[in-house]
């Protein structure tokens, strides 16, 4: 290789980290490799590192101003993302109440498989409290299962999005990951309406379960009136 070469070399790569006697391939291919694999390296970290900071469960957007008298009232679940273990399958819906103190309570039901043979409708019972009163929206749920052979237990219950009138998208987090991400969780798409949403909000839909990274996870809940 000329000195030229080597001079056109550190103008591309840096003059820093390359050196006359480390080439030993065609000075063109190395000219165009070098800052070629320098941006795709780039590239990658900013993916990495975007995907990391934007999937840190803290950091999800919630429903701003959270009216939980609005959202009160009857919804059923279109699709939902399940947390691992027993879930309800199909013909969820949910009840919500408003008391005179503003507490929120539900009534549930739904479909399940007990044993990997018996499908029963499950009702279940649920109380909401409000850890920060600043974040409405970000609540935790205690539910009951109204049957001795249904669990209790308790999770967060965030409203991720809402137009109170159309559809709801709600999700909780069981375990975090070291790095702030979900390990396990799960996410309801609800709608007044049992036969489905309209084109215009099913995208908005999409969109906001992309930004809980849960795009493409998401199942179809069946609404038979089973329950």
């Amino acid at each position: 290789m000329d000195r030229s070469s080597v001079e056109e070399w550190r103008k591309i790569c840096g003059t820093k980290t390359f050196h006359l006697h480390t080439f030993s391939l065609n000075p063109p291919k190395h000219r165009m490799e070098c800052p070629a694999l320098t941006l795709l390296l780039v590239l990658l970290t900013c993916v990495e590192r975007c995907l990391s900071t934007s999937c840190v469960v803290e950091n999800f957007m919630v429903k701003q101003d959270f009216d939980p008298k609005r959202y009160a009232g009857k919804w059923y679940a279109l699709q939902k993302k399940d947390p691992e273990g027993l879930f309800l399958q199909d013909n969820i819906s949910a009840e919500y109440t408003i008391d005179d103190d503003g507490n929120m309570t539900a009534s549930s039901k739904g479909r399940v498989t007990l044993f990997g043979f018996w499908v029963v409708c499950a009702d279940m019972a649920a109380q909401y409290t409000v850890p920060d009163p600043s974040t409405p929206s970000k609540m935790f749920m205690n539910y009951q299962g109204l049957a001795s052979y249904l669990s209790s237990g308790g999770d967060n219950y965030w409203v991720i999005d809402t137009d109170y009138d159309n559809y709801a998208i709600t999700y909780a987090c069981r375990t975090l990951k070291e790095d702030g991400s979900c390990d396990d969780g799960y996410a309801l798409v609800f709608s007044r309406n049992p036969r489905g949403l309209p084109p215009a909000i099913q995208r908005t839909v999409r969109q906001k379960q992309e930004e809980i990274c849960m795009a493409g996870q998401f199942q179809p809940v069946l609404q038979s009136g089973a329950c």
